[in-house]
């Protein structure tokens, strides 16, 4: 594949062909040239000193395969591909394998801008004049800076023809367009982010996207590489010039459009498997995908997983923290933080499954000894880090009807099911929250709840309040028709609370309790031989009066909550306007995106490189936030903006040091 002989004159000045060897000119005895020192720009064979000759042939003889060698070396070789290609015009077999040797020149000198620039024009005219195959596969791979010009010539050929254009060539239209946007998702995920492109095209344009015609006509030019011939071709459809696409917008910008949806659904997956590359295809990665790609990407070790997450659920749901987190990460923790539940949550969620308790509003996480509850989730897309502010209320009051339920250690049947009929009386719960409820309520009956969650919510309710929590735990109280000396106490410690005398506790008990008549536990038969132990009662069946009691006071106490929850919001809200009066426009505009509240935390919090758990934990309080949703809110904010986490759990929590020298270099020029 090169020339050999006496050059012929070629070009504008007639010099001899470059791409000739001249067998009647010197060579130097060593190819000792590596660098290319002899040669110019245009290097030219017979022009080019003895000893680059030699390394010119050295390069030639051992496979034209290394690019440590100069590229002008290179370029002598592709003069005389081109000119075969464009000037003598060979048969379509050669044609074809010079258009190969010109792809694999390609790759050998990828990160070369000259070389790169030169073969690809070459490669794409010679694609078009050819008719070659490759015009009929979009190409997704552009390293020019316009449009290729077989793309040009296939895109222009469809919209001339059905004028609709598929997924694919409109994705390739937009990789190969130079003022495309196409961000590190992309590349990193490409064929992850190509599926996504083509779900999301579907959903938009089932028909394909109808394209106009323009009215420019397309016409390719090739100036030669060595500058000795130049050629022109007019690409036509059915005997008329093709369209000229090149300047068309709407299409391209249609497409980033739908790019950009879908990069942005990859981010977390993308950042994911570029800091854990080893784990693409985990569970890890599969609970990071858009919820369009998991029927698709669904590993060996996900099935087996699904299948465990079943059978569990199918015997009761109930599970150990600690065995949950071994079968997810592989690994059996000595303790489970709330960053390493969300994780778990997340990762459950994507397989169609949920957890109680879940981390981000539950009451306390769950220690890695004591059993969680599984369940599956609806069909439909779960909305994460989202309930609403009934929910959050609601689960409180749940957690009171236990509290004060499992008195004496133990809920008997009625009043589990006056539990549940608390949960259905809830008021503001969609359908979802509903059903994470009673998954909630399972938990908090399997892992008794500690008074001290829920003491100094009580200490700030109002004396109207008061009276709705009062009605509300006797009521419980009564639910099985049965009154427990162990349930008087536990009302007698909620009473505590709300700042009320004990006392209290007698006269509201009989006040609700109706009749002062003995009630019948257990009707009395003529005993058998022997001593026999009677079976367990489960009470004297439920009250359909009681019931619709307790519903009326689930209404009033859930509302009751929802105001002392949103007192100490108000109380919040109030302490970090302050901080925002004090801290001046610089501190907002320097941490933008944040809330003053959280802004002022991390004002603080990156004074500091490490800190631990315990002192996090204190922070937060400190600006009247919670920790868990703190660590949260500021992560989701860096990774927005800076593309990487603030705060890291690692052995305790480890601030990016990056991060903290891009914000401290915002100082000077936001104040």
């Amino acid at each position: 594949m090169v020339y050999v002989g006496t050059p012929p004159r070629a070009g504008r000045n007639g010099g001899k062909c470059r791409a000739y060897i001249d067998p009647a000119l010197p060579i130097g005895r060593e190819p000792a040239d590596k660098e290319g020192k002899g040669l110019d720009y245009w290097p030219n064979y017979s022009s080019i000193p003895p000893v680059s000759r030699a390394t010119y042939l050295k390069w030639l003889a051992d496979g034209r395969n290394d690019p440590a060698f100069n590229v002008g070396y290179m370029f002598l070789y592709f003069y005389g591909l081109e000119r075969r290609f464009l000037v003598e015009n060979p048969e379509s077999d050669e044609k074809q394998e010079i258009l190969d040797e010109a792809e694999r020149l390609s790759q050998l000198y990828q990160d070369n801008y000259s070389a790169q620039k030169y073969l690809q024009d070459f490669i794409e005219f010679g694609k078009v004049v050819s008719n070659s195959p490759a015009l009929r596969n979009p190409t997704f791979n552009n390293r020019g800076y316009e449009l290729p010009a077989s793309l040009k010539v296939a895109v222009g050929a469809i919209v001339a023809g059905s004028g609709k254009l598929d997924a694919d060539w409109t994705l390739s239209w937009w990789y190969c367009h130079p003022e495309s946007n196409v961000r590190t998702a992309a590349q990193r995920c490409e064929q992850e982010f190509r599926t996504l492109f083509r779900r999301k095209f579907q959903n938009r344009y089932p028909d394909g996207m109808k394209v106009r015609v323009p009215k420019k006509t397309l016409s390719l030019h090739y100036r030669a590489a060595s500058g000795e011939f130049e050629r022109t071709y007019t690409p036509r459809f059915k005997n008329d010039a093709l369209p000229d696409i090149s300047l068309l917008k709407r299409p391209v910008s249609a497409a980033q459009e739908i790019a950009d949806e879908a990069m942005s659904e990859l981010a977390k997956y993308s950042r994911f498997v570029g800091k854990n590359p080893e784990k693409r295809g985990t569970i890890e990665a599969f609970a990071l995908l858009p919820k369009e790609l998991r029927s698709t990407h669904r590993s060996g070790d996900v099935e087996a997983l699904t299948a465990w997450l079943w059978g569990i659920v199918n015997a009761g749901g109930k599970v150990v923290a600690a065995d949950l987190v071994e079968r997810l990460e592989n690994d059996r923790p000595d303790k489970i933080s709330k960053r390493q539940l969300v994780d778990v949550e997340d990762a459950l969620a994507s397989l169609g499954f949920g957890i109680a308790p879940d981390s981000r509003y539950s009451l306390r996480t769950p220690k890695i000894d004591e059993p969680m509850i599984l369940f599956q989730l609806p069909s439909e897309e779960i909305v994460r880090n989202e309930v609403s502010e009934a929910y959050r209320d609601g689960l409180l009051q749940v957690a009171l009807g236990v509290f004060v339920a499992q008195a004496d250690n133990k809920v008997d049947v009625s009043e589990k099911k006056s539990l549940l009929e608390l949960v259905k009386g809830l008021p503001g719960l969609n359908a979802r929250e509903r059903l994470r409820m009673v998954a909630n309520l399972m938990w908090l009956l399997a892992v008794p709840p500690d008074f001290a969650l829920f003491r100094s919510k009580l200490k700030s309710a109002s004396s109207e309040n008061q009276r709705a929590i009062r009605n509300f735990v006797v009521s419980m109280v009564h639910a099985d028709s049965v009154v427990h000396a162990d349930e008087v106490r536990r009302v007698e410690s909620i009473y505590r609370a709300l700042g009320l005398p004990t006392q209290s506790v007698y006269s509201d008990l009989h006040a609700r309790g109706g009749s002062d008549e003995p009630v019948v536990v257990q009707r009395a038969v003529a005993a058998l031989p022997g001593d026999q132990i009677p079976e367990e009662s489960s009470g004297n069946g439920l009250d359909a009066a009681r019931i619709a009691a307790i519903r009326s006071d689930t209404s009033r106490v859930s509302a009751v909550l929802g105001a002392i929850f949103a007192d100490g919001e108000e109380e919040a809200a109030s302490e970090t306007l302050e901080t925002e009066n004090d801290a001046g426009m610089g501190k907002t505009r320097r941490f933008d995106g944040l809330d003053v509240g959280h802004a002022a935390f991390v004002d603080e919090l990156i004074q500091r490189v490490h800190w631990s758990e315990g002192e996090f934990a204190e922070l937060a309080k400190r600006h009247n936030l919670l920790a868990a949703g703190c660590l949260e809110t500021i992560n989701e904010w860096a990774f927005e903006r800076y593309d990487d986490a603030l705060v890291e759990e690692y052995d305790g929590l480890e601030l990016n040091k990056d991060i903290i020298r891009l914000l401290d270099g915002q100082i000077g020029g936001a104040v």
